[in-house]
Formats: C-alpha cells, sequence, structure tokens
C-alpha cells in the first residue's frame, strides 16, 4: 500500500519501501531527501506568501495617498500567470464588493417585504479539495466556482456534483464569456454525442466571469469607495488561507 494509515491517532505516512531505489548494487533510501525537499518547498511558497500580506499591509496604509498604485497593485494580482489561490482570494474579495451595496426585495407575502443587501460568502480554503462550491450569494442561493482551467471535463464536474444546480464560473481568462462557452460546446459536442444531455449541461451556467469583467466590478467597487475594504479582505483570507492566523479570535479582531 502506497499510503499507511494509523487510525489511532489518525496520521498518515507513504510507504517508505516504495522510496528505495536501485543504484548498481546499492540501495538508497530517498525518503529524507524527498522530504527536505518538500520542507524546502513549503518555506519558499511560505516566505513568498509572507511578502505578498506584507505587500498587501502596505499598500493599505499608502492606498489613501496613492490610490491609483493601490488599485494596480489589485488588477496585477488578475494576471493569469497569478498563483490560482491569490486569484481566487483576489476574485471574492473584489466581487464581494461589488455586490455589497446590490439590494434585492424578499417577503412571504405581498405585505411583508423585506429588503436584503447581497452579501457572498467565501465557503472553504482554496486548497482543501473537499468537493465544495467556492463561494455562495445570500439571499438569492447563487454558487460560484472559481477555475483557472476551461476543461469542459471540470465545469461539467462541477455542475454534477450540485445536481445540476445553476452556477456562475469565476475563470482565470482573458479570453471573452462569449469565447469560453463557444469552446465549452465545442468540447462537450465532442465528448457527449448526444446534444440534449450538451444542452442539458450548458443550461447550467448560469454566468461567466472572466479576468475583464472581475476588472470592470473593483473599478465599480472602488467608485463606490471600496478600495481599502478590498485590500484588507485580500489580507484577511490570506492569513486565513496561508495559515497565517492562529486562531478564531484573531479571525475576529481582524
Amino acid at each position: 500500500m502506497p499510503i499507511i494509515r494509523d487510525v489511532t491517532t489518525n496520521r498518515y505516512w507513504f510507504n517508505e519501501n516504495l522510496l528505495v531505489v536501485s543504484l548498481g548494487k546499492e540501495k538508497i533510501n530517498i525518503a529524507e531527501t524527498i522530504i527536505r525537499i518538500i520542507d524546502s518547498y513549503v518555506s519558499v511558497k511560505q516566505s513568498s506568501f509572507e511578502t505578498f500580506i506584507k505587500a498587501c499591509e502596505e499598500i493599505t496604509k499608502l492606498q489613501s495617498v496613492d490610490s491609483k498604485k493601490a488599485i494596480k497593485f489589485i488588477k496585477d494580482l488578475l494576471a493569469p500567470n497569478v498563483d490560482a489561490r491569490i486569484f481566487e482570494i483576489v476574485s471574492y474579495s473584489i466581487l464581494k464588493y461589488y455586490y455589497h451595496d446590490q439590494i434585492v426585495y424578499f417577503g412571504f407575502s405581498k405585505k411583508n417585504i423585506d429588503k436584503h443587501n447581497l452579501i457572498l460568502y467565501k465557503t472553504g480554503r482554496t486548497n482543501a479539495n473537499d468537493g465544495g462550491i467556492d463561494f455562495v450569494m445570500k439571499p438569492l442561493g447563487k454558487f460560484f466556482q472559481v477555475t483557472e482551467t476551461t476543461d469542459v471535463h471540470k465545469f461539467f464536474l462541477d455542475i454534477d456534483k450540485i445536481e445540476r444546480y445553476p452556477i456562475t464560473f469565476v475563470v482565470k481568462s482573458e479570453k471573452s464569456k462569449e469565447e469560453l462557452l463557444k469552446k465549452m460546446k465545442e468540447n462537450a459536442e465532442e465528448i457527449y454525442s448526444i446534444k440534449s444531455i450538451v444542452k442539458k449541461y450548458m443550461d447550467c451556467i448560469e454566468e461567466i466571469i472572466n479576468i475583464p469583467m472581475i476588472i470592470e466590478r473593483l473599478n465599480t467597487a472602488v467608485k463606490n469607495g471600496y478600495t481599502k475594504s478590498i485590500i484588507h479582505e485580500i489580507v484577511l483570507q490570506s492569513k486565513v488561507e496561508f495559515n497565517l492566523i492562529e486562531d478564531e479570535d484573531e479571525l475576529d479582531e481582524e
């Protein structure tokens, strides 16, 4: 077995026997070398994200002095080559404050209608791999899934896991939404020979939000005075994502 689990401690080990390689007549265990490589990788990534968060915090302090620099900083975090986790955090922070002032009216009778602001919730960590949905909007019950791939298999898998409930895809791409939808449909028709099946999947795509649309929504949020709030949200979500917040009390203080 490649993975060994201790049920009493709920810990996992990789089977070390699979990490023994032969070099001539000599057998070499590369387990410790792999651990050092992984530890070095984690250290580099951690340092990189700590630097990123410090930059965010500096921009937060300076944004009242140089708002253009702050806005450019946020836009640069939406580039196609940016780390997927940062893209998800930044897109969430922007969309949260884009929808923040939008109002809908709900009620169980015509005489009792209540006013509600649209609230976007981030429902999990970017690398949780738990099969969940990335953002949920209250009170509309709108689902958002962030993806950096335009692979139709990934889109349809996300649709299947919520039983074909309408879903909005936030795509890390600068291609137009029309181009993305066209390409997805063409790929789907190559995979599924029955057009009615393709139509059912495509009908579940409620909206495509690409990078240019996120930037448009950022501009709207900035005009409404939310630049500082967006950067603060980016810092907060990044600290949660990369385990730089030690406990819930610290999160509450933020």
